[in-house]
């Protein structure tokens, strides 16, 4: 198996441009680049296959670029759904230098700006030597601009394809980059500036474009999105045991799919981990090993041994074994509840519905099936006050061996 078919092996070819890209991909050194717009101050978890398809690139002798998009954030990829809000210059300065330093920490790959090639570009000059070589029934039949036709799209948005083309044409004309990878949905951006850089330099140029497949959930709906909103690569944002627990929970019929595309496992540790999951699935190796890979590239092997000190305090109930700081981050995704304290526990279990009424309660309760911040606990009129709190004024209540709530306590 060669690296490009690896790479299909993998499931992150989507498509190609030219034949010839097998070919580049596995005997040439190109210079490519891959990019995304300032939009936040952190990249998610949904990035991060790209991001890991520019470092296999890069390990194969390619060299990569990261262009962060200080111009075209100003003005916004089109989405399917509708106009984009626009961001101001001082909120996108402020997600460009987050996402700087976020990308040079994390892989350290050559980054531009594609503020500084057109922040002086007048609109005659916009129009005379780069609007006049797209032509607009071409740029109509764009896969997102023809969606948004119907509901309707901004000139400015409309606008956003001319702007990306120039990207890869100043890239081809400074840097020989002679190639973009980016998802299934930049085809159209791809495909323009390839035939912009083709008007500009003639037709026997070579350069190509290359795209992934999006990555989605079992259900279809976008990777990366949690009950309780993004998963970033953003440690601050995104706690390691955050992203250890939204990896662990992987479907079963989508784990592998994910074990290909977001870690550097081989071929054979990720047929070994199929195998596994067709004959132990309940052991659930594969998720364990795709959500360690991810954190541990990610945050370390510090960021992955504070993941698994949670989970394993979680699922052992020795909660008053973890610090502060891990404290804060095993309540973050458990089930909110608003209790007044100095209640008893029984009045407490019942006015937060985890038990239905009072008789159940005390069976829980009796039955040694009530655990507080890790301690069982046998009477149901102890007193639940706020020094009872596990961090802040916040208590683990566990009931059963995996059932958790977090008892915010008011008063």
């Amino acid at each position: 198996m060669n690296f490009f078919e690896e790479l299909k092996w993998r499931g992150l070819i989507d498509n190609v441009t030219s034949p010839e890209v097998e070919d580049e991909i596995n005997n040439g050194e190109l210079t490519f680049y891959i990019g995304t717009d300032p939009t936040a101050d952190s990249l998610h978890i949904g990035h991060y296959s790209s991001l890991l398809m520019a470092k296999r690139l890069q390990q194969h002798g390619h060299h990569p670029i990261m262009l962060v998009g200080g111009a075209t954030g100003f003005i916004g990829d089109p989405k399917a759904t509708g106009e984009r809000n626009m961001l101001t210059a001082e909120v996108l300065q402020h997600n460009y230098d987050a996402l700087h330093k976020q990308i040079d920490s994390l892989w350290g790959f050559e980054m531009v700006n594609n503020l500084d090639w057109t922040k002086d570009i007048t609109i005659i000059d916009f129009l005379r030597d780069y609007g006049k070589y797209f032509n607009v029934n071409y740029m109509i039949n764009k896969e997102t601009v023809k969606k948004r036709l119907d509901s309707g799209i901004s000139y400015t948005e409309f606008s956003y394809m001319i702007l990306q083309s120039l990207d890869f044409l100043k890239l081809y004309g400074t840097k020989n980059c002679r190639m973009q990878i980016g998802g299934q949905d930049q085809w159209g951006n791809i495909t323009s500036g390839l035939e912009l850089i083709r008007k500009k330099y003639g037709a026997d140029v070579k350069c190509y474009g290359l795209t992934m497949p999006l990555i989605t959930k079992a259900d279809g709906t976008k990777f990366g999105k949690s009950e309780t909103g993004t998963v970033w690569l953003d440690a601050k944002k995104t706690s390691p045991y955050e992203l250890y627990q939204f990896l662990f929970n992987t479907e079963d019929d989508k784990v592998i799919e994910y074990l290909k595309k977001l870690t550097f496992l081989s071929v054979t540790e990720i047929e070994e981990l199929e195998r596994s999951l067709k004959e132990e699935p309940h052991k659930r190796e594969a998720q364990k090993a795709l959500a360690s890979q991810v954190v541990r590239d990610l945050h370390g092997e510090e960021g992955l041994n504070a993941a698994l000190s949670i989970t394993q305090a979680l699922f052992s109930g020795r909660l008053n074994e973890l610090d502060e700081s891990m404290r804060k981050d095993a309540i973050m995704n458990m089930e909110k509840i608003s209790a007044p304290a100095g209640l008893s526990l029984l009045d407490l279990l019942v006015n937060t519905k985890i038990a239905s009424s009072k008789r159940e309660g005390r069976e829980w309760i009796k039955g040694n099936s009530i655990a507080l911040n890790g301690v069982k606990v046998t009477d149901p009129e102890k007193i639940i006050d706020l020094e009872d709190a596990y961090t802040g004024n916040a208590l683990i209540v566990r009931r059963g061996k995996k059932r958790y709530y977090c008892v915010e306590l008011e008063g």
